[in-house]
């Protein structure tokens, strides 16, 4: 579902990355989340987890509707922002739901 487009996507020894910086910021994002659920105790609340998809909106806003261009940079923070905020919620959604202490 990337568009892969070679200007947003990061290259390694001359190889484009199969998904654009934002996507790889994701992933990244999805990762530490997961380390986070196994081995760090500390849980923020579930509007904390929202606000830190914000930015990834902003910058996919900004440079949507408007002239203002993001970076590879940004987009890669951004989108460890949204991969690791989605998670946390949706764990925090989820352990709501069924009712228990994650």
């Amino acid at each position: 579902m990337c568009h892969q487009i070679p200007e947003r996507s990061f290259t390694y020894k001359g190889s484009q990355f199969p998904v654009c910086a934002r996507c790889t910021g994701v992933i990244l994002g999805q990762l530490l989340a997961i380390i986070s659920i196994l081995y760090l105790p500390i849980r923020l609340g579930f509007i904390t987890y929202i606000s830190f998809m914000l930015p990834a909106l902003i910058d996919w806003s900004l440079q949507e509707f408007s002239k203002i261009k993001s970076t590879n940079l940004r987009r890669i923070v951004t989108g460890s922002l949204l991969g690791f905020g989605y998670l946390m919620a949706l764990v925090v959604l989820i352990s709501f739901t069924v009712n228990i202490k994650i």
